[in-house]
């Protein structure tokens, strides 16, 4: 059982400094959004009480990143410097046999797209497995060799945040293989949402497994517990399935994390704004990548909504090519706007400015499609159809999904 003292040991130990050791240099795509607050829930991961003895002599594979961090004790104090999953398991004599990394790597150091190799990581020397790109799945002998998986990455509570993916295939390898599956649990930034299109399953991809709205409102220890309830995944009945759950959590809280989830989400108001700015990603607008306020902007250089000026330039890190790169564009600054939730008025009011003056507005309508999981919001938008009666075409969806998650949730709404 951990001590907050024990823990403070073992922070100065081995995360002095490891927040900026997994930043590349000259990039400022991966930040430290904010401290945590006094009156912040403690994190699964924290919760250490609850989950490290059923880890101790067993055979572990992690599924982490760079939001894979302790930053108090199970008590509650302050650690004096955050410390990683890994790191504490390490000093812990965990037996972690492979560390799994999604997109952007087990320590968040790869950039946007970079493979992952198989190799080691720098600080442990722990074998590292991929499952981005073609790896989605982990090789059978390696799961062979395994007891437990602990998976502990930030959502952000849309159903394209592909990290929720890599968690579907994990938990279908564990109960393929027989292995026990822990998820311990995360906030997610936008819980208070359930909102827009549900997946058509004729839609699924990487960026859309599961029959749920596109702001699901769920946090990922919740989703697991639905993937394995609704048997989304083969033998889901014989996987061993726990959630270390947050305390002092409710879905309405406004938590700002305190590690950005990935490169092109730096801060909290892009985190609240990506719902309803990501389906532009089809489409020639840009909404920022390549600059120090991706997912914040939108603008274009020819079809011109606002008179806010920026340029896209090459980040290696965040975004090597990024849209309409090295042109100046005019938009809409959107640092300081109170759009959240899913909010689809900007993208009509684009679609129309382009559709009036006989531009290509869609560089890809079959990815669009997937990232709203159906081809009928393009088409009622392409027809003309209100925002009111488009909204109210999910309703009845909706109701259905609420219905079924309802036994899966472990958090109410507010306080």
């Amino acid at each position: 059982m951990m001590n907050t003292y024990t823990l403070y040991f073992l922070a100065l130990i081995f995360c002095c400094g490891c927040q900026n050791s997994n930043m590349p240099p000259n990039d400022k795509s991966q930040t430290i959004l904010s401290s945590n607050e006094n009156n912040a829930p403690l994190l699964g991961a924290e919760n250490t009480e609850s989950y490290i003895n059923s880890l101790v002599g067993k055979k572990v594979g992690l599924v982490v990143n760079q939001t894979s961090m302790l930053f108090r004790s199970s008590d509650g104090q302050d650690l004096p410097k955050p410390l990683h999953l890994v790191d504490f398991l390490v000093a812990q004599n965990i037996d972690v046999q492979v560390l799994f990394a999604p997109e952007h790597g087990v320590r968040g150091n790869k950039g946007a797209g970079e493979q992952i190799k198989n190799t080691k990581d720098a600080n442990t020397l722990i074998p590292i497995q991929s499952i981005y790109g073609s790896n989605k799945t982990p090789p059978d002998d390696l799961m062979q060799n395994l007891d437990v998986i602990v998976f502990d990455i930030q959502d952000v509570g849309t159903r394209f945040y592909t990290y929720i993916s890599s968690m579907h295939y994990m938990m279908a390898a564990a109960a393929k293989h027989d292995v026990a599956f822990v998820v311990l649990d995360r906030p997610n930034p936008n819980g208070e949402f359930v909102d827009g299109p549900v997946l058509d399953m004729a839609f699924q991809s990487f960026v859309g497994m599961h029959p749920i709205p596109l702001l699901h409102g769920l946090t990922v220890g919740e989703l697991a517990l639905m993937i394995k309830g609704e048997k989304w995944i083969d033998n889901a009945q014989n996987l061993k399935l726990t959630v270390v759950p947050l305390d002092h959590y409710y879905k309405a809280l406004n938590y700002k994390l305190p590690v950005a989830p990935s490169p092109n989400l730096p801060n909290y108001q892009a985190i609240r704004l990506y719902p309803s700015l990501c389906l532009f990603e089809p489409t020639a607008v840009s909404i920022g990548r390549g600059t120090d306020f991706s997912f914040q902007v939108v603008g274009h250089n020819t079809q011109i909504l606002g008179d806010f000026a920026f340029t896209p330039v090459s980040k290696p890190y965040a975004a090597p090519n990024p849209k309409l790169m090295d042109t100046l564009l005019l938009g809409k600054d959107l640092r300081k706007s109170d759009i959240q939730g899913f909010d689809l008025s900007l993208f009509i009011a684009y679609y129309q400015a382009f559709k009036n003056n006989k531009v290509d507005f869609y560089t890809s309508t079959s990815f669009f499609d997937k990232l709203a999981g159906t081809d009928s919001l393009r088409k009622a938008i392409d027809d003309g159809v209100s925002l009111d009666d488009i909204k109210r075409g999910w309703q009845p969806d909706l109701a259905l999904y609420r219905e079924m998650r309802t036994p899966y949730l472990l958090y109410p709404l507010t306080k």
